[in-house]
């Protein structure tokens, strides 16, 4: 049992697979930090300066009464809340993974898109007395005998 298990996690599948799972682990940070760090910086501030990781709704309030300052305020306080800005971070990083991977397919589908062969050179023609093809390089038609 052991050697069909070894067998099956060297498969080149199988190393393929846990390849592009590490290194979408670390393209997955890198979006992450995209967003955070580059993406809603701006949109809050084009949005009159909110934060969308720390936009939240209380839904039951913690040992603390709010107004809390930060998501990580109402939860320290023990609060019930409901994390819309980090879904909206969240919807915004699986666009642009989603994006990311639609341009990789892209990229990948054009390198396999064969050009067309071109058309192979005749090498028949017809016998313009009898109409019979006939090899190109013939000089009598065997069909009716003519000179070509």
């Amino acid at each position: 049992m052991f050697k069909e298990f070894r067998e099956f996690a060297v498969k080149g599948n199988v190393v393929d697979m846990a390849v592009g799972i590490i290194i979408g682990a670390a393209f997955g940070t890198i979006v992450t930090s995209l967003v955070k760090d580059i993406i809603m910086p701006p949109i809050g501030l084009l949005l009159g300066g909110v934060d969308f990781s720390n936009l939240f709704l209380v839904l039951k309030q913690g040992a603390t009464p709010s107004p809390y300052g930060s998501l990580a305020a109402a939860q320290a306080a023990g609060a019930v809340t409901l994390n819309v800005g980090q879904f909206i971070n969240t919807v915004i990083s699986f666009l642009i993974v989603a994006f990311s991977v639609f341009l990789v397919i892209r990229a990948i589908n054009k390198l396999k898109r064969e050009e067309p062969a071109p058309a192979a050179a005749p090498t028949t023609k017809d016998c313009p007395h009898c109409l019979s093809t006939i090899p190109l390089k013939a000089t009598k038609c065997a069909h009716c005998a003519s000179s070509l």
